[in-house]
């Protein structure tokens, strides 16, 4: 896994999550990926959570697997030292805006063939992030209580999450077409068409073309059978039955098939399909309900076990039972101790899948710029002019 990018570059400018998430994609898969930062840190830093030393949780979080440099960018000679990491790497990924020095127009000048994706807010080069792009294109009011009037935000930041995987492969197909043609790639990719083009992909925007506005359902699942269940002692369970398999079963679990049975013929549905199930979830939930309220979770995993039914409780984070997952590994990670962290979700079946730490800001500055040919007293002289740090 470790080895698969080996030989790519990529220079990344970048602060928060779209772009460094593209940038950490492609460093676990063996890609060297030097993230740039000003002195002292981008807007993100500092972003929570916080670790008990003021680190940033998300900051490490986002940024495992990468070599990390700073520099000042309003100099003259730390812009000189970022340009000619983007020629030699050949490859930049950033969201930074309002620097023309960082515009491809202006790097591809060091390197004709450079590669080049640019995340922005919106198409017409306007500022957006994840929670106003979220408001605008239609999500929240489509989520939460069916009974509830104002709209309601998400916690997880999902374009931005999917921005960053465009982003990397993105990138990759660039990369691939410059193996085989010579050519670089100037790519914009607007956090806005991604929600929109996800929203398209889902059905969302062709629903609305064709007339209909979006029900809120709750924690129903929109479509079919699924929802949320109470049990005995507090505990809640999500239920799902996305087949006429997990229907069934469910059914036969819970004692219920014939009472089901005999409520499909009086009233003339059909709960072999998705839309009859759907439309009498609230008849169907209703005769399932006494079945959750009278047992624990330890009764309901044993009578689900060996189904079809797909179910899971409802868990904190701080209830995630993580041992025996090969995805999670332990690392040091500076600013913050021993620390349980994710690897590549990406299974090559070599398995290994260890995570490496996100490093220190600045961690890797004389590194990086000896790689470009500097040498000790280049590197003292450009410290001492404070260009870089």
């Amino acid at each position: 896994m470790a080895t698969m990018l080996e030989g790519l570059r990529v220079v990344e400018i970048s602060s928060f999550v779209a772009a460094p998430l593209g940038g950490m994609t492609l460093a676990q898969l063996g890609a060297d990926v030097v993230r740039v930062d000003p002195v002292g840190g981008a807007a993100d830093v500092r972003r929570w959570p916080l670790a008990p030393s003021g680190t940033s949780l998300l900051w490490t979080g986002m940024n495992k697997g990468k070599r990390s440099i700073t520099v000042d960018f309003r100099s003259a000679e730390g812009r000189d030292v970022v340009t000619r990491l983007a020629a030699d790497a050949g490859i930049v990924l950033t969201n930074a805006v309002g620097r023309p020095w960082l515009s491809y127009e202006a790097l591809s000048e060091a390197r004709p063939d450079l590669i080049h994706l640019q995340i922005e807010g919106r198409h017409d080069g306007s500022a957006a992030v994840d929670y106003t792009v979220n408001a605008e294109v239609g999500f929240p009011f489509v989520t939460g209580p069916p009974d509830h009037g104002a709209p309601v935000n998400h916690v997880l930041p999902a374009w931005d999450m999917a921005c960053g995987l465009y982003a990397a492969t993105g990138l990759l197909a660039a990369e691939r077409r410059r193996s085989r043609t010579g050519e670089g790639a100037r790519i914009r990719l607007p956090l806005h068409d991604v929600a929109l083009a996800m929203a398209g992909n889902l059905g969302f925007l062709a629903e609305a073309q064709l007339g209909h506005d979006r029900e809120r359902v709750g924690n129903h699942l929109f479509g079919g059978f699924g929802r949320d269940f109470a049990l005995a002692g507090g505990r809640r369970v999500m239920v799902v039955a996305l087949t006429t398999r997990h229907f069934t079963d469910l059914c036969e679990v819970t004692g219920l098939k014939g009472t089901v049975a005999e409520l499909e013929r009086l009233l003339g549905a059909d709960f072999g399909v998705d839309g009859d199930r759907y439309r009498h979830r609230e008849a169907l939930a209703a005769l399932l309900a006494p079945w959750f309220a009278e047992r624990s979770l330890e009764e309901v995993a044993e009578a689900f076990r060996g189904s079809a039914v797909l179910w899971a409780p409802y868990r904190r984070f701080t209830e995630l039972d993580l041992d025996g997952n090969p995805l999670i590994g332990e690392i040091d990670q500076p600013g913050v101790g021993r620390l349980r962290a994710p690897a590549s979700p990406l299974d090559t079946g070599t398995g290994d899948r260890a995570p490496v730490p996100a490093p220190r800001l600045g961690e890797h500055t004389d590194a990086v710029l000896a790689d470009l040919g500097l040498d000790a007293a280049d590197v003292a002289a450009l410290r001492a002019k404070g260009a870089v740090a």
